[in-house]
């Protein structure tokens, strides 16, 4: 696997980031959710970049959203609601401040929305005030929410979840699922907007397949092939899900067909990348052969030893 990894990133992986540059593409995720519900695991699970723990050690009334660039990836990890009404009002500015931003084409810089709800948690009210009075009303595009519960396997105060196979047992499974109809019943009772939530554990590494699926299905598609270089290359990440979808195989074929629609409207074949790109389009256009079959070739073999 990690001899795998290696070639790719020798051979592959640095000619997909300069043509994301080239092409001046980046993925904008705002990530938010309340004190203890698990923002920076979920980072290290998804995309195994280990940031210290937001708040830990820190005044909450002095912190603003903090920036993390994984290549052309950047996300934007905002402190939730819950800290106090003085330091709410803070956050809650600079999110709308961040939802409103646009980029230097004047499009909405934030791409995605992430709102984690702790699972463990019975006092909701802070996720929806954050939700129903903050995110949605701002974002402009409500179908880029995505309202995740992490910590299901705590959900019953660590009942009903089975250790040896890191996946909940029905009796937990149908209250997970019940918890989720009933934030989607109530986000859209206060707001008139559907979002369908999902859960997983981040420290469980349960669902992480079906969060970064749906993070790429959020993600406008032209961008989807940005994740690949950040993926966790940790396989035992990606094997406990629901198994209501094949999330996995989900994840292989969206971000193939990104990549190869990206290669496909930007011409970037043989001898025209050089004349749309210069020296960076000669380089990605010498290594590929030509063709973008080496390039996708790649591609499928490095998501296939992650995703199997």
């Amino acid at each position: 696997m990690e001899k795998q990894k290696s070639t790719w990133e020798k051979e592959k992986i640095e000619l997909l980031k300069e043509l994301f540059q080239a092409q001046n593409k980046e993925v904008n995720v705002l990530i938010t959710g309340a004190t203890g519900s698990g923002k920076s695991s979920t980072i290290n699970a998804l995309f195994d970049y280990e940031i210290s723990k937001v708040g830990y050690g820190v005044d909450p009334e002095t912190m603003n959203i903090e920036k993390f660039k994984l290549d052309n990836l950047i996300l934007w990890d905002s402190p939730g609601l819950g800290d106090g009404i003085k330091a709410d009002i803070r956050h809650s500015k600079n999110i709308i401040n961040k939802l409103i931003e646009k980029d230097e084409n004047g499009e909405a810089l934030i791409d995605i929305v992430l709102v984690i709800i702790d699972g463990s948690s019975r006092d909701m009210g802070t996720s929806y005030q954050l939700i129903n009075e903050v995110i949605i009303p701002n974002m402009k595009d409500k179908k880029r929410i995505l309202v995740a519960i992490n910590q299901c396997d705590i959900a019953m105060k660590g009942k009903k979840w089975n250790h040896n196979l890191k996946t909940p047992e029905t009796e937990l499974f149908d209250f997970l699922d019940d918890k989720v109809k009933s934030v989607e019943k109530r986000i859209f009772e206060s707001t008139n907007v559907e979002i369908k939530p999902i859960f997983y554990s981040a420290s469980e590494f349960y669902n992480i397949s079906k969060l970064l699926h749906f993070l790429i299905k959020y993600t406008p598609k032209e961008k989807r092939a940005i994740y690949i270089n950040n993926v966790n290359t940790n396989r035992k990440i990606w094997q406990h899900n629901d198994e209501l979808e094949d999330y996995n195989t989900e994840i292989k074929k969206d971000l193939i067909e990104s990549i190869q629609e990206g290669v496909e409207k930007g011409k970037m074949i043989g001898g025209e990348i050089g004349g749309i790109f210069g020296t960076v389009g000669r380089k990605i256009g010498g290594a590929i052969g030509g063709t973008i079959g080496g390039l996708i070739g790649a591609a499928k073999k490095f998501l296939g030893g992650i995703f199997s």
